[in-house]
């Protein structure tokens, strides 16, 4: 009943967001399989798991350094910077459509490193809903529902697993509310009590659950959670007000195109982008329900058209990708949602993505975790002159000259303002 009641209330709410969305509108609605990390010294290695400390009441624990994590280096002058794709997925719970376990074993086979914004709900069975006091709506709220016991069970088994294949554990946050009462009208201080919730669902389970003889997550979460994605890309400007000072790095809830980030509130902001929409004319964000918005407008659209839909938006995500690898190469960034919309065709889209390009020369399939953590080591005029380019751009005169060490700082007048 629960798995139903969530399926329910998310395809309600997808629908309702349809209504709203614009083209380029949004909704967020180890086998040693990574790639050589040329820019950083060597391959990622797995870091060695000496002594389990158990943390709490025993739902997570410090277990050593996480696996096959690159070690981040400044590029050296006038080298091409690597390209950085981040696949990353809203909610992030293995029902029993089994699309977590199926993008976990993806990323290992193909050398992706993702991003698992995973929903504090989620860790919650549903009988302990009330623990949750969601900011504007009653104890126990929420719009995506609560997942049967068996599926909170697996959704922890492969947060696990995804954690030690190399990927970053995020957050989705809670309840996914959007709307004029949703996390858009939330104050800062609303927002630090959300965040402070999905801690402590995910670091509290074996309490809500009873679970204690279940094996702890491998990692500290106060650690861990450095960024997220709001429920349908709203309320960000508060968000990043009240994530910076609870010791997050990034945030990915903007709506933004294929240029270099940069920082806002003291955190990076490393929004979802604007890509080709083939054949139509027009850019949609990189994210799997903004496709669906903007072609049969349902979940569960013409049988016929699913084919053309697919390609489409797989092109569509290529065409991105290569305009930034073969211009300005900045870091493409991918959302998605573990969801059989249109009969799983944005699932197998993705797939052939990763498939495709991961195994490119230069190419970095990455967490959002190890490119921030790229972005911190790089020297700011670095940055700076790869923020004037503009999307799909070339630098004049080629990478070694532009990002040469006596290549001239940008302007204030050249220099791109995000």
């Amino acid at each position: 009943m629960a798995a139903t009641r969530r399926r329910s209330a998310l395809t309600t709410a997808v629908l309702a967001a349809l209504a709203l969305s614009l083209a380029v509108g949004g909704c967020s609605g180890g086998d040693g399989a990574r790639r050589p990390e040329e820019s950083s010294g060597g391959a990622p290695q797995a870091g060695p798991q000496g002594k389990v400390q158990l943390l709490g009441d025993g739902s997570t624990s410090l277990t050593g350094r996480q696996p096959f994590q690159p070690t981040p280096r400044r590029l050296t002058p006038g080298k091409k910077p690597p390209q950085f794709v981040v696949f990353s997925w809203d909610g992030a719970g293995e029902d029993g459509k089994k699309l977590f376990s199926r993008f976990r074993k993806a990323g290992k086979k193909y050398g992706a490193a993702q991003t698992y914004f995973l929903s504090g709900v989620y860790a919650l069975p549903e009988g302990e809903a009330k623990r949750y006091a969601p900011p504007g709506h009653p104890p126990g709220a929420s719009d995506i529902g609560y997942l049967k016991d068996k599926n909170v069970r697996a959704t922890l088994r492969q947060v696990r697993k995804a954690w030690l294949d190399g990927s970053e554990i995020g957050t989705h946050f809670n309840g996914h509310f959007c709307g004029p009462d949703g996390v858009e009208s939330w104050s800062v201080d609303q927002w630090k009590s959300e965040i402070r919730q999905a801690r402590w669902f995910v670091q509290n389970w074996k309490t809500t659950t009873g679970w204690q003889k279940a094996r702890a997550l491998p990692f500290d979460y106060e650690r861990e959670l450095i960024g997220g994605r709001t429920p349908c890309l709203e309320g960000q400007e508060n968000l990043l007000k009240a994530a910076g000072q609870l010791g997050f790095r990034y945030d990915s809830s903007g709506n933004g195109t294929q240029v270099w980030p940069d920082k806002r509130h003291g955190l990076w902001d490393v929004p979802l982008q604007q890509v080709p929409v083939p054949g139509r004319g027009f850019e949609t964000l990189s994210m799997d329900y903004n496709f669906l918005a903007n072609q049969s407008g349902t979940v569960d659209g013409a049988v016929e058209k699913r084919p053309e839909w697919k390609r489409q938006m797989r092109d569509g995500l290529l065409q991105g990708f290569q305009r930034a690898y073969e211009g300005n190469r900045a870091p493409l960034i991918i959302g998605n949602h573990f969801e059989d919309w249109n009969g799983g065709i944005y699932m197998d889209a993705v797939e052939d993505v990763m498939k495709t390009v991961c195994r490119k020369k230069d190419v970095r399939c990455v967490s959002f975790r190890q490119l921030v953590d790229w972005l911190d080591a790089q020297d700011p005029r670095t940055l700076a002159k790869l923020r004037t380019l503009e999307v799909g751009e070339k630098p004049a005169g080629g990478w070694r000259s532009f990002l040469s060490r006596d290549s001239p700082a940008p302007n204030a007048r050249a220099a791109k303002s995000r």
